[in-house]
């Protein structure tokens, strides 16, 4: 089965430095406002999820939220974890180190969208 997430090997090793440096962190997949539609890193308990925010998935065992209505827009499409050098979104922690997040995409086949579990309702 196609997940509606993946990484990237290099953003994995990231999220492993992140993970020993801020403990417990958490990816929302913004939708837009100051930093664009960025993939934001967060430690626990500095953003919170809420109601209409759905769980797309865990890369290196850190889960990854979307809002649902952006979720909609996204649902045929895998988000792939990427990273980069460079400044990271201003407020995510990756904006703190000389790399930084960014989603890739695909869009699924018929096939994998047709086994793909509905995430987005």
């Amino acid at each position: 089965m196609v997940n509606q997430v993946d990484v990237t090997d290099e953003a994995l090793d990231f999220i492993h430095m992140l993970k020993e440096k801020y403990r417990n962190i958490l990816f929302y997949q913004s939708g837009g406002c100051c930093d664009g539609s960025a993939v934001m890193c967060y430690q626990e308990g500095d953003f919170l999820i809420g109601e209409n925010d759905i769980l797309l998935g865990f890369i290196g065992n850190v889960p990854l939220y979307m809002h649902k209505s952006q979720c909609n827009y996204w649902k045929h499409t895998q988000l792939i974890i990427d990273v980069t050098d460079g400044e990271g979104p201003a407020f995510s922690l990756d904006s703190l180190e000389d790399k930084h997040f960014i989603t890739r995409s695909r869009v699924f086949t018929d096939d994998e969208y047709e086994e793909k579990e509905k995430i987005c309702r």
